[in-house]
């Protein structure tokens, strides 16, 4: 629901999911956390979920948890949401730790989205020529799935920058 833009449903349906989950022993998986810090966020509530995000990182710093898998996108969050709030630099601080973490983990998707965000806050200051150089090359290793949202989404954005 979050991801179709029902924000106010959305959060109130996974955060009743996660408290009967979490009530009866679960361990929550990150992903769903990260949705909802993303609605949280949608419906104007930055700090709240900015706290959100910072449980969120307390929790994979946890010796056990072991779940790194999503960092990338955890930083790459956080550092969307700090531009919202017009923390440029954190923002930028947060982009580039998500930009070493999927590098290191060779995930070309986080990758792609985090640089398709970053590229996007550097052009609001405009500097195009560096967006779109951070950009092209993180796009141009993709051979495939060209119809998905996330390329969609680099490409509008490096035609946007080449104008």
């Amino acid at each position: 629901m979050i991801h179709k833009g029902q924000f106010a449903e959305g959060v109130a349906s996974l955060k009743a999911g996660l408290a009967v989950w979490e009530a009866n022993g679960g361990r929550t998986g990150l992903h769903f956390k990260l949705a909802l810090a993303e609605g949280i966020a949608q419906l104007g509530d930055l700090d709240g979920a900015l706290e959100l995000m910072d449980e969120i990182t307390a929790q994979i710093e946890r010796p056990g948890w072991n779940e790194r898998w999503c960092f990338a996108e955890i930083l790459r969050i956080k550092g969307w949401l700090l531009s919202l709030k017009g923390d440029l630099l954190s923002a930028e601080r947060n982009y580039l730790a998500s930009l070493d973490c999927a590098r290191r983990q060779q995930a070309k998707s986080w990758e792609l989205r985090t640089g398709t965000s970053y590229a996007r806050l550097m052009r609001g200051q405009g500097r195009v020529s560096e967006a779109h150089d951070l950009l092209a090359p993180v796009y141009g290793w993709f051979t495939e799935g060209f119809d998905t949202p996330d390329l969609r989404e680099a490409k509008a954005l490096l035609i946007e920058l080449h104008n």
